[in-house]
């Protein structure tokens, strides 16, 4: 097992005062969408959802939820679990699962490391993190997900040949994460033409800040990289 670090990869977990609706499925809908970590995980994964799923994915600080309830959507044979700390975009994606009655779609609102720590051994079909907190200040570079402690987390769940698909308008970010994914003997950069990293990888939904960023001049940036 691994030791979390101190401290946590976010700030502040509440924003806004959430409107009545959302309160109330907080309370009611997301005890059922979340994996109970005080329990042991099944041996299949597959197994947490309320529907029969071939493959699973996680996306590690969804935001709004716009991608992840498009995939689960989209894609209802592949199961989800989405991660984010933050009251307001979890409770986007609650109301957003309950609203389309996603059968296969888990939820989990704390550290992703605890999650990561949790799952078993070799049992996720790939991996999404999407405009993660570049923390841009030196100072807090410590703070950002992508880290040796963290590949070493993605490493152990991630079965042979599974995906993990980063996207950023950060370029410093950028830079920061294909050094340490290139660093990683467990992970292979997918690339073999100079433009793979300027589109996206298709079909692709976007997200609702990757719109934001382009409307304010910052060009997004998509990496991907094969578990060895």
């Amino acid at each position: 097992m691994i030791d979390h670090r101190k401290g946590s990869f976010f700030g502040r977990r509440k924003g806004k005062p959430l409107r009545e609706r959302q309160a109330s499925l907080m309370e009611t809908v997301l005890p059922a969408l979340r994996p109970d970590l005080g329990t042991p995980p099944p041996e299949d994964i597959r197994r947490l959802f309320a529907a029969p799923v071939k493959d699973v994915w996680l996306e590690v600080g969804f935001g709004g939820g716009e991608h992840l309830l498009h995939e689960a959507e989209r894609l209802p044979e592949t199961g989800f679990i989405g991660v984010e700390p933050f009251v307001g975009g979890m409770a986007k994606a609650v109301a957003g699962s309950a609203d389309a009655a996603l059968q296969n779609l888990r939820l989990f609102d704390d550290d992703a490391g605890k999650l990561l720590d949790w799952l078993p051994e070799s049992s996720v079909d790939g991996v999404y993190q999407l405009y993660p907190d570049p923390w841009p200040k030196k100072r807090h570079w410590k703070r950002r997900f992508i880290n040796p402690v963290n590949l070493d987390r993605y490493a152990r769940v991630m079965k042979p040949g599974a995906l993990f698909r980063f996207a950023s308008d950060i370029d410093t970010y950028v830079d920061w994460t294909l050094r340490h994914m290139r660093n990683h003997p467990a992970f292979a950069w997918t690339c073999e033409r100079a433009s793979d990293w300027k589109e996206p990888w298709q079909p692709w939904s976007g997200t609702r800040y990757e719109k934001k960023a382009i409307a304010e001049g910052r060009v997004p940036r998509y990496l991907e990289f094969r578990r060895i």
